[in-house]
């Protein structure tokens, strides 16, 4: 174990969406405090990859779960894995996601289901089976990676992200009492793969806009140690967000989506 980690905590965190972006910063600043990985995404190659250089880095144990969480054999796979009573999972990150290029009416709907699915059906069936355990022993964490999306009117996207942000301020109310925090973590617009895979052009929100995803991932980690139900990195989307509450719709609801 390294030293920046501060702590030998050697519980363990699995974090869907791990091998790129802000599932892979989860995964490594998680790795860096002291935590074994089960690591959940669709590349079984990337998954080795990542998993081999946080072993090397950190000394943790990184176990890796191929799985296509839009598909309900791959979840089913990673609720397995939660509900295993011999190997614990102490912090949960539901990480994984994607985006719609184009408006609601213009996309095939087998797209948005699966874009509904993804963000919406399987956090939910993770959180609930992550719950199970750790109820019964008092003691957990679950992330579920929102966005400042779900508080503008931005298309499924944000509707997808809104029912991440109020199922996660539910949750926390319900079962902080009984040792686990949940919390929904914010973000705007941060520099990761996610909007280069969707083909949009980044150019479209300016310079001051981009966070970076080492700073989303430590403030949102923090804000869920402190129990808070609702992290939004850095001052900036702080303030953009409060504005939402009072600004009519049309002057918050970000630029629009533009291809390369």
């Amino acid at each position: 174990m390294t030293s920046s980690a501060g702590k030998h905590t050697y519980t363990t965190a699995l974090v869907t969406g791990a091998t790129a972006g802000l599932g892979a910063e989860f995964a490594r600043q998680l790795a860096e405090q002291g935590h074994h990985l089960v690591l959940v995404a669709r590349d079984g190659t990337r998954l080795r990859a990542k998993a081999e250089e946080l072993d090397r880095r950190y000394s943790v144990r990184a176990e890796v779960l191929a799985a296509d969480l839009v598909d309900d054999a791959g979840v089913a796979a990673v609720v397995a894995r939660l509900s295993d009573p011999s190997r614990p999972v102490e912090i949960l990150v539901n990480n994984a996601g994607i985006g719609l290029l184009h408006s609601f009416a213009d996309n095939d709907i087998a797209d948005e289901k699966r874009h509904l699915k993804l963000h919406v059906e399987t956090a939910m069936e993770l959180s609930h089976a992550a719950l199970q355990g750790m109820l019964a022993r008092r003691s957990g964490r679950i992330i579920n990676v929102a966005s400042v999306a779900a508080f503008l009117p931005r298309e499924t996207y944000s509707a997808a992200k809104a029912w991440l942000v109020s199922f996660s301020r539910w949750a926390n109310l319900a079962y902080s009492p009984r040792g686990v925090k949940v919390t929904a973590v914010c973000p705007g617009f941060t520099h990761t793969e996610f909007h280069e895979r969707m083909g949009m052009d980044k150019r479209v929100a300016p310079r001051w806009m981009w966070l970076q995803a080492e700073r989303v991932v430590s403030e949102g980690l923090a804000d869920n140690q402190r129990g808070k139900a609702v992290s939004i990195p850095s001052t900036r989307y702080k303030i953009l967000t409060a504005l939402t509450r009072v600004l009519p719709a049309r002057f918050v609801a970000g630029p629009p989506r533009r291809a390369k």
